[in-house]
């Protein structure tokens, strides 16, 4: 995919895993709490995964928190396991014990990704279908005239995990869903990580946040970390093709920057 008129990928790094989830959610909250006095509403993408999680919990945590007005704020997912509503591995569920059932937010600002047991929903494709929809329902009209953008909200942060392999969002390498530019939302079967079905952003939606954020840690990201922060094929490393329009930032910890350059 081509890095043409977007910012340079910038590296942040941290000392551990739990100053990155601390970090960045301070780093969220300051910039809702920024955001807000220019615009609303703000449209954030979770992530899941273990800092992705944890990072939930410090904004949870945060006397920042009620800085930020959270009826202006409304709350998306990158991806999601293609599973009944409520079960443990749903990024929807660990959000909400993590973060979403403490915050004075609307309900109807917060907008799961439908579950496999949501009435009419059958297949992972199905849930992509009405997510987005959706996303179509809020997408900003930035540019009056101008319908040639993606028909989603332009995330204010898009936080994304990164797996072993390079993966984001649920994206991965050698996957048709990297190459899928014709939708915004993709249903997608045989992820070579359980549960194999999932549902996720497509290049069209992750590329019209105004930040994308890529939180990772650990050693056994080093080596794909590297490659996303060269930009490497997307093919490949698809974390590499997670870019923001105007920013795009690597909050990572030693261990996950350790194959990274110095310069």
């Amino acid at each position: 995919m081509s890095t043409a008129d977007r910012p340079a990928r910038l590296a942040v790094v941290h000392p551990d895993a739990a100053t990155v989830a601390a970090a960045t959610a301070a780093r969220l909250l300051l910039h809702l709490v920024d955001g807000q006095a220019t615009r609303r509403p703000l449209h954030v993408g979770l992530t899941g995964g273990t800092v992705g999680i944890r990072t939930l919990r410090e904004v949870a945590a945060s006397p920042l928190r009620d800085a930020v007005d959270w009826t202006g704020v409304h709350l998306w997912w990158g991806d999601e396991r293609f599973l009944p509503a409520g079960h443990a591995d749903r990024n929807e569920t660990q959000a909400r014990e993590a973060l979403l059932d403490a915050l004075p937010i609307p309900p109807e600002n917060v907008h799961p990704v439908p579950a496999a047991d949501a009435p009419g929903i059958h297949r992972p494709e199905d849930a992509a279908v009405v997510y987005a929809a959706e996303l179509a329902r809020f997408a900003a009209d930035e540019e009056p005239g101008d319908d040639s953008g993606p028909a989603v909200p332009s995330f204010d942060v898009l936080l994304l995990g990164m797996g072993p392999d390079g993966h984001v969002a649920s994206l991965f390498p050698g996957h048709d869903g990297v190459g899928v530019v014709d939708r915004t939302v993709i249903g997608v079967h045989e992820s070579p990580k359980p549960p194999s079905e999932r549902v996720s952003l497509t290049w069209p939606a992750i590329e019209a946040a105004r930040e994308v954020w890529l939180v990772v840690a650990g050693a056994d990201k080093a080596d794909a970390a590297a490659r996303g922060l060269a930009g490497d094929d997307v093919v490949r490393t698809p974390a590499a093709g997670a870019l923001g329009r105007r920013r795009t930032l690597w909050l990572l910890d030693v261990e996950a920057a350790s194959a990274v350059p110095a310069d």
